[in-house]
């Protein structure tokens, strides 16, 4: 089985395509400030031609659904489903941050992925690995750096990794200390590939939804719904 994903939460996102058997076709990742509406589907195409295969070849679709940018969830939710729709192949929902923790593979310490929310907040969450799994140990919230911070302070050492990270890691060293210990540079964003690896256990756990009834997880209220709202 085949699994094309798409990754589009923050600015560096990505596209992989992953075999269950051979493991990583290819994976494209680009960091760069243009709009995931311009370079999303390129990518689709380049890493299709790329990896000598065609969009029917692929046998379903991961997407990575929030938290995150709500612009960059938008687009790739709807490319996704767009792709799911044309070949009636499944679509499969996966949550941003359960795939970010992923990348960081057998870590010993705690992770925490930490997400520029704007509003001078973070999405973040903990996990641990444990037993060969990644397990969530703090569900997704949008919070204060401060506020997250102080709760967690005091708990071991703790992995952060993120553009929330790259933003706070100030604030992280001076409340956290000699506790903090950061992922490298290659590992602050999150990865398609590991959306793929998600999707394929959700496959597996025959817990698929409808993709119309697919959505965001954005945690909280856009701007727009704030204005709207009033």
């Amino acid at each position: 089985m085949k699994i094309l994903a798409l990754e589009t939460a923050t600015i560096a996102g990505s596209v992989a395509i992953v075999d269950d058997n051979k493991g990583l076709i290819g994976e494209v990742r680009v960091d760069v400030k243009v709009a995931h509406s311009e370079r999303l589907m390129p990518s689709v195409e380049w890493l299709l031609n790329a990896s000598d295969l065609s969009i029917n070849d692929i046998d379903a679709f991961g997407v990575s659904i929030g938290p995150g940018s709500f612009t960059g969830l938008r687009i790739g939710l709807s490319t996704a489903k767009g792709l799911a729709f044309s070949t009636g192949k499944p679509l499969v929902p996966v949550k941003t941050l359960d795939a970010f923790a992923r990348t960081l593979v057998y870590c010993s310490y705690t992770i925490c992925p930490m997400l520029d929310a704007r509003k001078n907040e973070v999405y973040a969450g903990l996990y641990r690995w444990e037993d060969d799994l990644c397990k969530k140990i703090v569900p997704e919230t949008a919070i204060s750096p401060d506020e997250l911070l102080n709760k967690i302070k005091g708990s071991g050492t703790i992995l952060f990794t993120g553009d929330g990270t790259i933003k706070y890691r100030e604030l992280i060293k001076k409340i956290i200390g000699k506790d903090a210990v950061f992922a490298p540079s290659y590992r602050m964003s999150p990865a398609a590939s590991s959306v793929a690896e998600i999707a394929f256990e959700i496959i597996e756990q025959n817990e698929l939804p409808d993709p119309v009834s697919i959505i965001p997880f954005y945690i909280r209220k856009s701007e727009a719904e704030v204005l709207w709202k009033g």
